[in-house]
C-alpha cells in the first residue's frame, strides 16, 4: 500500500465571541450556571437550590419555557425569561433508514451543520453525537475525515444534541404520569464528526450533564468515547470523565497506521498502547474497545490478527470489527465476508470478543464513518479524494 496521508497540524481553537443578549443555560455546569444566577441577581445562599430546580426542569422533564417551571415563583421566572435561554440546535433535516436508524443534520450557531444518528437495537438505542465541525485528522478511510476542521462544539452544542434526539423520540417523561424505566435512548457513543478529545473540556462538561443523576441519569458505562489516540488526554479522560474509551486502532504496525491514522505519526502504536494500558485501572473501565476497520488488501490478513493479539495482550479489551462502509471516492474496498469472518475467528480463539458490526443507516449515508454535513459533502471523484491526501 503506497497510500500517505498529511499528520494532523496542531489547532489553536480561538474561543468564539458571544452572542449579545439572553443567555444559554444549556450546557453550563452545576457550578457556572449557579455564577450565572448570582450574576442575574439570585442570592447566594438560594443559588444552589435554584440551580437543583431549574437543571431539573431542563435536563429531567425536557422543559424549554421558564413559565412552565412552576415551582419558581411567578416574579422570578420573569427574571429568568429576560436574561436566560434554553436552546438547542436546530434540526434541519430528519432522515430514517430502511432499518430504522434515524440520521439529523444539525444547525448550529454560525451557520455550521453537523450529523447526529440514532440506532435503535432489540435492547438498546444508541445515539451517536458528533463534537466538532469537521475533523482535524485527515484519516484516509474516513468520509468525515475529509473535510476540514471548522470548529469545536461548545458543550451545549454537544448536550443539545442528546436533547433533541431525545425530543424526537418523545422520551422527556410527563411530570405526574407513572414512571417508566424504558430508555429509547439509553446510549451515547461520541463517534460522529470530530475527535472528542482535541475538544476535551466542552466533551467533558457536556457528559458530566449527560451523566448528572438529577437530570438525563445516562450512567458512564453507557457513554464511550472513541478517539483516535490523543495519548496526552486519554489518562485525563479516566480521571475527568470516567466513561469507557473505544481507540480507532485499524492497523498492527506503525508504517500502515501512519497512512490510515495520521496521528499516528505524533503518538506511534507503543505510545497509544502504554496509555490504554492503564486507562482501565484509573477508570474502572471493564475493558478497551478496540475499532478495526476491514480493508480489502490493507490489514485483514491472518498476519494482521495475530500481530493485534499479541500487541494488545494485557489490556482488557474486546475487538469491534467494522466492514468499511464505502462512500463517493473512497480510495478503499470493504474486506470480503469470508476474509472478515476468518479474521474474527483467529481473535475469538485468542479469548478476545470479536463482533463484527453490522452496517446501519447506510442508505442514508449515516453508517460508521460516513457522517459530512451536507453543505460541506462536495461530490468528488475517486481521484480527487486520492490526491488530496496523497493516495
Amino acid at each position: 500500500m503506497n497510500a500517505k496521508a498529511p499528520i494532523t497540524q496542531d489547532v489553536l481553537t480561538i474561543p468564539r465571541k458571544l452572542p449579545e443578549g439572553p443567555v444559554n443555560l444549556v450546557g453550563m455546569t452545576r457550578d457556572a450556571m449557579r455564577d450565572a444566577l448570582m450574576v442575574a441577581g439570585t442570592p447566594e445562599k438560594q443559588a444552589k437550590m435554584r440551580v437543583g430546580q431549574i437543571w431539573q426542569w431542563i435536563y429531567h422533564w425536557g422543559v424549554r419555557d421558564f413559565a412552565d417551571m412552576t415551582n419558581l415563583a411567578k416574579d422570578y421566572r420573569a427574571m429568568l425569561a429576560e436574561k436566560f435561554v434554553v436552546s438547542l440546535p436546530e434540526v434541519v433535516t430528519r432522515q430514517v433508514s430502511d432499518d430504522g436508524t434515524r440520521k439529523y443534520l444539525v444547525r448550529i450557531a454560525g451557520g455550521h451543520e453537523v450529523e447526529v444518528v440514532y440506532i435503535p437495537e432489540t435492547d438498546r438505542g444508541t445515539l451517536c453525537i458528533s463534537s466538532q465541525v469537521g475533523c482535524t485528522l485527515t484519516c484516509s478511510f474516513c468520509h468525515t475525515g475529509t473535510q476540514k476542521l471548522v470548529r469545536n462544539l461548545t458543550a451545549g452544542e454537544i448536550i443539545g444534541q442528546v436533547m433533541l434526539a431525545r425530543d424526537d423520540l418523545g422520551e422527556w417523561p410527563v411530570p405526574g404520569a407513572r414512571k417508566d424505566e424504558t430508555r429509547l435512548l439509553s446510549n451515547i457513543v461520541l463517534m460522529g464528526m470530530g475527535e472528542p478529545l482535541y475538544n476535551f473540556e466542552n466533551v467533558r462538561d457536556a457528559m458530566t450533564i449527560a451523566m448528572d443523576p438529577h437530570g438525563i441519569q445516562l450512567s458512564r458505562r453507557r457513554i464511550t468515547l472513541s478517539t483516535s489516540g490523543v495519548v496526552p488526554e486519554i489518562a485525563r479522560t479516566a480521571e475527568e470523565i470516567g466513561c469507557q474509551l473505544a481507540v480507532s486502532f485499524h492497523a498492527t504496525t506503525d508504517e500502515v497506521r501512519d497512512k490510515l491514522v495520521p496521528i499516528n505519526k505524533r503518538w506511534p502504536i507503543a505510545d497509544l498502547l502504554d496509555a490504554l494500558r492503564t486507562y482501565p485501572k484509573v477508570s474502572n473501565s471493564e475493558r478497551i474497545t478496540f475499532e478495526y476497520v476491514m480493508l480489502d488488501g490493507v490489514n485483514d490478513s491472518d498476519a494482521d490478527a495475530r500481530r493485534l493479539i499479541k500487541l494488545i495482550d494485557g489490556i482488557p479489551a474486546k475487538i469491534n470489527l467494522i466492514p468499511f462502509n464505502e462512500w463517493p471516492g473512497a480510495p478503499y474496498k470493504r474486506s470480503s465476508n469470508n476474509r472478515i469472518r476468518a479474521f474474527a475467528d483467529i481473535i475469538y480463539k485468542a479469548g478476545y470478543a470479536s463482533p463484527i458490526r453490522t452496517p446501519r443507516g447506510e442508505d442514508i449515508m449515516a453508517a460508521c464513518g460516513q457522517l459530512k454535513s451536507a453543505t460541506e459533502r462536495a461530490r468528488k471523484s475517486r481521484a480527487q479524494i486520492a490526491a488530496e491526501n496523497g493516495l
